[in-house]
């Protein structure tokens, strides 16, 4: 009766152990641990067209940013991706019209809370044996973001909100991020890129070298007629500190003469 028990004690424990380690990434792998402090992120967007108004004459000029922007495709991991999403017929104009007028449409301009993805990646991350928390410095607040990485499902309760409700996972040394449950208020890029409460988003970050590269892919069947992959971003380690994020003011909207675009600043 006593090995009866012994056994099943211990066939109970291998199980356990089995099933923690499906959920969490294996101890020997060679990339584990994400934690740190990472260089901030410039924008979501590696090109824009420069809009410059003068004497009633207008100047368009397409910007290249992928190197400021640190768009790297040429590290092993990355997805193919295209410079923008596709959306559908009914929707390009609406598209157009708050790109061509961002001063006066962009939610950000006016100290909104920017979202995923357009949050881009995180400035330090806190990886816990179940969890990873994320945290940001953005001129609209210092926002964080607790990732469940132990097989726990989505929230069936969680409020729709800026950020998702996101899940982890782990897929080799790739972390997998499953994002849904947004509000509609957030452009998920700097150029008119809006979005329903149908949105969701597929982040993955990984390694390369010292170096952290992130990548995502938002999917809205009710827009785009396709899931739109971004261009990868590769972020630096930093020994710069977090600081708290002054309080946003705008103050600036009413004196603009033009149609300000973010790539002017």
């Amino acid at each position: 009766m006593t090995r009866c028990f012994l056994a099943g004690l211990i066939a109970l424990c291998a199980a356990a152990t089995m099933a923690a380690q499906s959920r969490t990434p294996d101890p020997g792998s060679r990339i584990l641990d994400l934690s740190g402090t990472w260089s901030t992120f410039p924008g979501v967007n590696a090109s824009a067209p420069l809009r410059r108004a003068s004497g009633g004459a207008e100047e368009i000029r397409r910007l290249d940013r992928a190197a400021v922007r640190g768009v790297t495709p040429d590290v092993p991991g990355v997805r193919p991706w295209t410079d923008a999403p596709s959306y559908k017929p009914e929707h390009q104009a609406k598209v157009k019209a708050l790109d061509a007028q961002q001063s006066k449409t962009d939610p950000v301009f006016y100290c909104g809370k920017p979202g995923v993805p357009r949050v881009g990646p995180p400035r330090r991350i806190v990886q816990l044996p179940s969890e990873i928390i994320f945290f940001y410095e953005d001129m609209s607040g210092d926002p964080y973001r607790i990732i469940p990485t132990d097989g726990r499902p989505h929230r069936a309760d969680a409020n729709p909100s800026y950020y998702g409700d996101s899940v982890g996972r782990w897929e080799g040394n790739t972390l997998v991020i499953d994002v849904r449950n947004f509000i509609e208020d957030t452009w998920f890029g700097e150029k008119g890129y809006f979005h329903t409460d149908a949105m969701r988003v597929t982040e993955r970050i990984w390694k390369n070298g010292e170096n952290l590269v992130w990548q995502a892919t938002v999917e809205d069947p009710n827009v785009l007629t396709q899931p739109w992959t971004m261009p990868p971003r590769m972020i630096r380690p930093s020994d710069t500190p977090l600081e708290e994020s002054p309080p946003c003011r705008e103050q600036d909207a009413p004196l603009l003469r033009n149609d300000d675009h973010h790539d002017q600043r």
